[in-house]
């Protein structure tokens, strides 16, 4: 007589009607088997979900699971109305699984109170991973990033590979790279091997991580929620421990958003500072290379590096200002408070009062003034860059894109031309305000939104998150997202970053105040 023999009946029917429920998708059905209420809890390698309301959001995002059978289920009592079952499932397309679950009746019935998953090992997850190698391309043996894996977003020029863009026609249209991109090959000479190339939205035209093709990347830090794009697969990769760093690019904010979504140090490059010759562009005006790694000193290695080593393909020297300190002086501009969420306000409040910091409010102006014509002088910038192959190719991006190009396509001379014009006077003004002080904001309005959020919902975050970014954009100035608040969300704590906009070329030393920074502010936990 096995384990699973003695299991009392109802629990077995209970238990065997959730196994049906899992591989039919039935989501009613797999909400109902969980116990309602905050204390439910269900885990896997991506992290812990708490309460029902979070595990139903996770499963309407995650779609069915791989067809399996169960092969063995051990039953444990743990007291009256209380079992513990452990089983272990065989998958059709090869390899097994774990599961774990905590049965409790609750009036009357056999409800999961508590669940962990370990799935089939994946070669790798294809959401985050265009390819990898073991590792791709081996780096110096020596130098200060030796021993450091990099995840490189498709949209950067490998030598012996396509770029692929996020999207599987562009990669079966392209050809093969024959040389790599000077950001590439920065970090290979610092000592730091590629581990592979990792997903982007389609054509970086994007910052909320998803991808109509690929899927959704995960996200490390908050489970059940979008990873922030364009750089989502690089940031996940980073984030769930995958790879070192991230070589990212940051148009109106893809380095900072999904830093600020998965608890990351993410590095907008001051425009122009970094070359981006094997780097397919979007929107060359406000293109720049990044960078994202888990803590600040890895980060600094990179910046330290790429930014000021002679013979550098980045540069030949950013010595001079990027060398100096940029001064202890903090702008928050009035405006960006006003565009955030409450708990993010409160929280970014409390920061700045518990850490003393020397701050002045200043005003940028209405956030649309930058947005407006940003998205103008965007949108015709990537239509031109890009309007020959989507005419080529009808159909071949998603829903989201598409509409995004479209409008791209109806962009007037005119119309860019006022959007320019528009801008001047704003990149000016912002030069200004970081002349003698750093500017600190949130860098988007809240936690990251959740796998299961609407178009709608989805595209309001989208609008504010840009209101945000745009202004360092505009200007061309470094901006350093840090992982410094924690701010409440319905599934779980969850993290934002606060950002630092310097002058045009101080990035080194940004990244410097921001460790600074960090060091001083997280003695005290900002929720």
């Amino acid at each position: 007589m096995t384990a699973a023999e003695t299991m009392p009946d109802d629990l077995r029917a209970a238990f065997e009607a959730y196994e049906r429920a899992i591989v039919a998708n039935d989501v009613d059905a797999l909400d109902a088997a969980f116990a309602p209420g905050a204390q439910t809890l269900r885990g896997d390698a991506a992290g812990l979900l708490v309460g029902h309301d979070a595990i139903s959001a996770f499963r309407g995002a995650r779609g069915g699971v791989s067809a399996r059978t169960i092969d063995r289920v051990e039953y444990r009592p743990l007291a009256d109305g209380v079992a513990l079952l452990v089983s272990v499932s065989r998958y059709e397309g090869g390899g097994t699984g774990l599961q774990t679950q905590v049965w409790q009746q609750v009036d009357g019935r056999w409800l999961i109170t508590a669940a962990h998953v370990t799935p089939r090992t994946p070669a790798f997850d294809r959401a985050v991973w265009r390819t990898v190698g073991d590792p791709l391309y081996q780096g110096a043996w020596e130098g200060p990033l030796a021993g450091l894996t990099v995840a490189v977003k498709d949209v950067f020029a490998i030598k012996g590979y396509r770029i692929g863009a996020g999207n599987p026609a562009y990669l079966a249209s392209a050809r093969a790279e024959t040389t790599s991109a000077p950001a590439v090959g920065d970090l290979l000479r610092g000592g730091a091997s590629l581990r592979g190339i990792a997903r982007t939205d389609e054509f970086a035209y994007s910052i909320a991580g998803d991808n109509a093709h690929y899927g959704t990347p995960p996200n490390g830090a908050l489970p059940g929620s979008l990873p922030g794009g364009s750089s989502s697969g690089p940031a996940s990769a980073v984030a769930t421990g995958q790879a070192d760093i991230a070589l990212a690019t940051d148009t109106a904010g893809s380095v900072r958003v999904p830093a600020s979504y998965q608890g990351l140090w993410g590095l907008r490059t001051t425009h122009d500072l970094v070359p981006r010759q094997g780097m397919l562009p979007l929107a060359q005006s406000f293109d720049t290379v990044g960078w994202l790694a888990r803590d600040g000193a890895t980060l600094q290695a990179v910046a330290d590096w790429c930014l000021s080593y002679d013979g550098s393909d980045s540069t030949e020297s950013v010595f001079g200002a990027s060398r100096d300190d940029v001064p202890w002086r903090f702008r928050v501009p009035t405006e960006a408070l006003a565009a955030v969420d409450a708990h993010t306000r409160a929280a970014f409040e409390e920061l700045i009062a518990a850490s003393a910091l020397p701050v002045e409010e200043v005003a940028l102006g209405d956030l649309d003034d930058y947005l407006v014509p940003f998205r103008t002088v965007q949108g015709a910038e990537a239509w031109r860059n890009n309007g020959e192959w989507l005419r080529a190719h009808p159909g071949a991006t998603g829903p989201a894109v598409t509409e995004r190009f479209r409008a791209a396509a109806a962009i007037t001379a005119t119309a860019e031309a006022a959007a320019r014009a528009a801008l001047a006077p704003l990149r000016d003004a912002l030069h200004e305000l970081v002349r003698d002080a750093v500017l600190l904001l949130p860098t988007v309005p809240g936690p990251a939104p959740s796998r299961t959020a609407t178009g709608v919902d989805v595209d309001a975050v989208r609008q504010n998150t840009l209101r945000l970014t745009t202004p360092a954009a505009v200007a061309g100035l470094p901006a350093l997202s840090v992982p410094l608040l924690t701010v409440a969300s319905d599934r779980g704590p969850a993290p934002v970053g606060v950002s630092l906009v310097s002058r045009a070329g101080t990035d080194i030393a940004l990244v410097r105040l921001g460790r600074a920074l960090h060091a001083r502010t997280t003695e005290t936990e900002f929720a």
